[in-house]
C-alpha cells in the first residue's frame, strides 16, 4: 500500500504569479486568498500575482507563500487526495501542520506574517548572510565550521547541499576555507538575514509569545518537524518546535529519510517551483515525486494517485 506525504517549500520558492490560476479556476482557492487579504489587511492578489518588490521581502514573503500553498492544498483535499504524513521546509512547516489538522489556516497565515517581521528585524540589514555549500559532506562542513565563530549550519537540504548562516564576515571567511577544503562551489544566497542561526534566538523567543495565542487541535496525521527530523504526533510539542525552528538547523534531508523509513514512497510537493523535488533526486531516487505548482497539475496528480490507491 502506497504511503503519501505532502511536502511544502520554504522561503525562496515564491514567484510573481504563483497561484493565480488557482484563484481564477477554484472558488476554494479564491476563498483562502481573499481571507488572507482580509486578515492581514494586505492585497494578496496584488502581492502574489502582480510585479512588485514586496514579494521578496521576508515580512511579506512568508504570508504570501503560506497563503498560496494552503490554497493549493485545499483544492487537492477537495478532490479527495489525502496524505499519510506532512512536512515542510522551514516556513513550509506551518502548511504541514495545517494539512495535518493541527492548526487553522487563518492562524497559520497571521502567525507567519508576524514571524516574517520578527525574522526580518532580528539582525540589522546587511550584517548577516547565508551561503549554499555544494559538493561537500555534512561531516566536512561541520568540521570546518567548528573553528570559526559566528557561523553555523542552517539547512541540511540533501547530499552535497548544505546551507551555512551567521554574521556576514564569518560566512565569507567560512566560504573561503570551505573552498580550500574541497567544496565545489559556495554560493551566497539572496536573503535578508542569517536565518536558522543562533543570531535569531531572540526572534524565536518573541515568536513563542505569538504562538501562545494560537489554538491547536489534535493531529489527524503526523507531521515531521525540521528541528528533530522526527514524526510529531502530539500537538502539545508544536509550539516549542516552531519557536526553536527559527534559530536551529533545518534537518530536511534527515526528515525525508525518516518518512521513507516509515514507508512513504510518494511525495507531493505543493507550491511554486520544484526545489524539494530537486533535493529528493539526491536523497532517494527510488521514491515517486509529484509537483502541484499549477492548476492543471491537480488533475494529473489526483488521477494518478487515486488510481494507485484504488
Amino acid at each position: 500500500m502506497s504511503k503519501i506525504a505532502f511536502i511544502f517549500p520554504g522561503q525562496g520558492a515564491q514567484k510573481v504569479g504563483m497561484g493565480k490560476d488557482f484563484y481564477e479556476c477554484s472558488e476554494t482557492a479564491r476563498k483562502v486568498v481573499d481571507k488572507a487579504s482580509e486578515l492581514l489587511k494586505i492585497d494578496m492578489k496584488a502581492l502574489c500575482f502582480e510585479e512588485n518588490e514586496q514579494l521578496d521581502q521576508t515580512e511579506y514573503t512568508q504570508a504570501a507563500l503560506v497563503t498560496i500553498c494552503l490554497a493549493m492544498t485545499k483544492v487537492l483535499e477537495e478532490r479527495g487526495l489525502k496524505p499519510d504524513v506532512t512536512a515542510g521546509l522551514s516556513l513550509g512547516e506551518y502548511c504541514a501542520i495545517v494539512a495535518a489538522g493541527g492548526m487553522q489556516l487563518e492562524d497559520a497565515i497571521t502567525t507567519v506574517r508576524k514571524r516574517g517581521i520578527l525574522m526580518q528585524n532580528a539582525v540589522p540589514q546587511g550584517m548577516g548572510a547565508m551561503s549554499a555549500v555544494l559538493g561537500m559532506s555534512e561531516d566536512m562542513v561541520e568540521n570546518v565550521l567548528e573553528g570559526i565563530e559566528g557561523v553555523s549550519i542552517a539547512n541540511y537540504n540533501c547530499p552535497g547541499q548544505i546551507v551555512i548562516t551567521g554574521w556576514k564576515e564569518s560566512v565569507q571567511k567560512a566560504s573561503e576555507i570551505l573552498k580550500e577544503h574541497g567544496a565545489k562551489r559556495v554560493m551566497p544566497l539572496n536573503v535578508s538575514g542569517p536565518f536558522h542561526s543562533p543570531l535569531l534566538k531572540e526572534a524565536g523567543e518573541e515568536l513563542k509569545s505569538v504562538l501562545e495565542q494560537v489554538k491547536y487541535f489534535p493531529l489527524q496525521i503526523p507531521y515531521v518537524t525540521n528541528v528533530t527530523a522526527k514524526y510529531v504526533e502530539d500537538i502539545s510539542q508544536t509550539k516549542d518546535f516552531l519557536a526553536m525552528q527559527v534559530a536551529s538547523s533545518v534537518r530536511w534531508q534527515q526528515g525525508v529519510e525518516e518518512m521513507i523509513q516509515h514507508g512513504v514512497d510518494t511525495f507531493v510537493e505543493i507550491g511554486p517551483g520544484r526545489t524539494l523535488a530537486g533535493f529528493m533526486k539526491k536523497i532517494n531516487k527510488e521514491v515517486k515525486v509529484y509537483n502541484v505548482a499549477s492548476f492543471e497539475d491537480v488533475d494529473k496528480v489526483v488521477n494518478e494517485l487515486c488510481k494507485m490507491e484504488g
